[in-house]
């Protein structure tokens, strides 16, 4: 397992945040964006079309530039699904998504002598179809940070999303390659302190567990963010107050 979560930029697939707008009305709205320490940005979207049915957008985007690695990352999605509320206050939220999407990933490898002159490079990149499935679980129910003498109220929730990559193309220093294609389980575990009735900072985590074995379509990358989220015309619990 420690192999799985700490390896760096080993697989072509880099996992963006899950939608997890916790809708509960019609109208409503969700919004956000989501930083990991390497730059990889998450932006999610969500709005529901009715009390029960809502649609999702996201995507994700890093470019990050080393001397001997370049990683270059872009993620499209789409999705809909069905949400409700429940429970003696209507504070916990139920919902299930299921969407498409696209992305692209680009390597660069260097090697360099003894000399620091650079000797050969590997450059890999390739593009991807993507589907998923996503059970959200969350709680608006409030416990408080106490944070330079005034309370932060502190919800949270949980996310088991099953994704399925297929590789479209796969180009190595412009040879094509055999493609590969993989199913990925991620558990994913936030926490949202409120800053207002509309503003919550996030922290994010989360797990990928590949279940074929594959070179490059792994299970390297996993989760870890912090971000900001929005939530208009929601419906107010009384376990929020």
């Amino acid at each position: 397992m420690a192999v799985i979560f700490m390896s760096s930029c080993s697989s072509m697939y880099m996992p963006n945040v899950p939608n997890t707008p916790m809708l509960s009305q019609k109208g409503e709205f969700s919004g956000g964006i989501h930083v990991s320490p390497r730059l990889n940005t998450s932006i999610n979207g969500a709005y529901a079309v009715s009390d029960h049915i809502g649609v999702l957008f996201s995507g994700s985007y890093m470019n990050r530039e080393k001397e001997s690695k370049d990683y270059r990352h872009k993620l499209v999605e789409i999705g809909g699904g069905w949400f409700d509320t429940f429970g003696p206050d209507n504070n916990r939220i139920i919902e299930i998504y299921v969407g498409y999407g696209g992305g692209r990933t680009d390597r660069t490898f260097r090697n360099f002598n003894d000399n620091d002159e650079l000797i050969s490079t590997d450059v890999e990149e390739v593009t991807y179809n993507k589907t998923f499935l996503q059970i959200n679980y969350s709680s608006k129910k409030n416990n408080n940070l106490r944070l330079f003498g005034k309370n932060y109220p502190l919800n949270y929730g949980t996310a088991l999303r099953i994704s399925s990559l297929d590789m479209k193309t796969f180009m190595r220093n412009a040879q094509g390659q055999p493609r590969e294609s993989n199913t990925f389980l991620e558990p994913v575990f936030f926490t949202r302190m409120r800053l207002s009735e509309i503003v919550q900072l996030q922290y994010t985590t989360s797990g990928t567990f590949g279940l074929n074995n594959r070179k490059y379509m792994n299970a390297g990358n996993s989760i870890f963010t912090l971000g900001a989220v929005i939530n208009l015309n929601g419906k107010a619990s009384k376990g929020s107050k």
